[in-house]
């Protein structure tokens, strides 16, 4: 990753990578760019202006939990669009991680 750019720019990066039928934490893209603040990785997301760009409805918390902040519509719309990419949940409002985590390392 080039560590040249911006850290929300690297997180862009990151998030685009993830594919169709996973997720990812906060947790995991500040592991991936050497840092351990996924609080700022969160608020990389908050800031994101182009969700079909960046994807940022494929990241979750640690636990599998649904982001109450998401930008884009609220946990409603980022559940509903995890679902049609075949997301599974195991309650309402958190994802399967053990089957579907994507790990950058």
């Amino acid at each position: 990753m080039d560590t040249t750019l911006p850290f929300f720019q690297r997180v862009y990066t990151l998030v685009k990578r993830v594919p169709v039928g996973y997720v990812t934490t906060y947790g995991e893209i500040a592991k991936a760019m050497g840092t351990k603040d996924a609080r700022r990785v969160g608020h990389a997301l908050h800031a994101n202006t182009d969700a079909t760009t960046v994807p940022c409805h494929r990241v979750v918390f640690s636990d599998g939990r649904l982001a109450s902040g998401y930008v884009f519509g609220g946990p409603d719309e980022q559940k509903n669009r995890l679902e049609l990419e075949g997301i599974t949940f195991i309650s309402s409002n958190k994802v399967d991680l053990s089957a579907q985590l994507y790990h950058f390392v």
